[in-house]
């Protein structure tokens, strides 16, 4: 392994070390209005780089986020590209990850009559990123001239085999399950192309046991929430990148109940980590699953890729906690309420 990839490890490390604090967070919770969670983040965190030229007496929320998202994406691209190999694979999946976030909160909009709001939505640092034309995208008022704007595109082959239904809806749970798989292909794909050894081992690892605790999250809210059909929780499965086997999974989703889905999973080892997180059926477990696996491998492993994905997802979920807590603060929700979003 080379000096430059294990410095990769350090700067990793060393960028999780200057992450909100207990006492940021609390700081944070104490705030009352938008523009001071601003002034703390501007004065007090590592998020002073993202908005040192913004006023905080002129902020939007919506900019704000999108100045966010920018910084935190700009953080783990420069990561990304410190190094050789695989890291420039690494960079691809994040930009992928990035396009199909927004191919989703664009098709959202479109199911809810609102197609023209993703304009103001859009992170438009992207563009010089990725592939997709942005400004076509939110031109677009139909699913027709959706898909010719991404025509062109990598992503069209897919999303060109569904179509609204007569009320005009689209089974967006369905197209968000396509595109992930793909990801979740190309992903392995490049793993095992690049690496090799604990190196291969751990990577394989570390995604595979986080689709699996997604697809057990999707299973709980599909048939929770939405109380879906088992036909159709098993067409959002992806068992050929976990380690579930698709029979645990078929008997999952065929549960009559959330309850039974929580008994099945407690005849097996997937159901520790659930008990040891204290998780009771409320709210997305997803996070909490990521978070606490990502912290583990970023201080434990010796792979330099491996920290790297870990800090990546822990980003991730930091900056998913400042956005709920900006949104918790403007709309004035209970402080305590708040905090029990957070993923920490």
């Amino acid at each position: 392994m080379s000096t430059t990839s294990y410095a990769v490890s350090a700067k990793a490390r060393s960028k999780y070390g200057r992450f909100l604090s207990d006492r940021d967070y609390e700081n944070l919770l104490s705030c009352q209005s938008v523009p001071e969670v601003m002034v703390y983040l501007k004065s007090h965190t590592h998020f002073a780089a993202a908005l040192d030229d913004v006023n905080e007496r002129d902020v939007h929320r919506g900019r704000l986020e999108i100045l966010l998202r920018q910084y935190e994406f700009g953080e783990i691209d420069s990561l990304c590209r410190y190094d050789s190999g695989i890291s420039a694979g690494f960079s691809s999946y994040v930009v992928e990850k990035a396009e199909t976030e927004q191919i989703i909160r664009y098709l959202i909009l479109l199911n809810s009559n609102a197609p023209e709001k993703f304009i103001f939505q859009y992170p438009a640092f992207l563009s010089k990123h990725t592939e997709l034309d942005f400004n076509k995208v939110a031109n677009a008022r139909d699913y027709n001239e959706f898909l010719t704007a991404l025509e062109r595109t990598s992503y069209y082959e897919i999303l060109k085999d569904f179509r609204p239904d007569e009320k005009g809806r689209l089974p967006v749970s369905q197209i968000e399950n396509r595109l992930y798989t793909r990801i979740s292909k190309r992903l392995l794909e490049l793993i095992n192309k690049k690496t090799k050894g604990d190196e291969r081992r751990e990577l394989t690892e570390i995604f595979r046991k986080l689709n699996d605790y997604s697809m057990v999250s999707r299973i709980i809210r599909m048939k929770g929430y939405y109380q879906l059909s088992p036909e159709v929780i098993k067409e959002n499965m992806q068992p050929e990148y976990g380690t579930i086997s698709p029979k645990l999974i078929e008997q999952m989703c065929e549960a009559e109940s959330t309850e039974e889905v929580f008994q099945i999973l407690h005849t097996t080892r997937y159901g520790k980590l659930f008990d040891r997180l204290g998780y009771t059926g409320e709210g997305n477990i997803g996070p909490k699953v990521e978070y606490s696996i990502a912290k583990r491998y970023l201080h434990f492993s010796d792979n330099p890729s491996v920290v790297m994905v870990a800090f990546m997802i822990l980003s991730d979920i930091e900056l998913e906690n400042v956005i709920s807590l900006i949104e918790g603060v403007r709309y004035q929700v209970d402080p305590k309420v708040i905090q029990s979003l957070l993923i920490r």
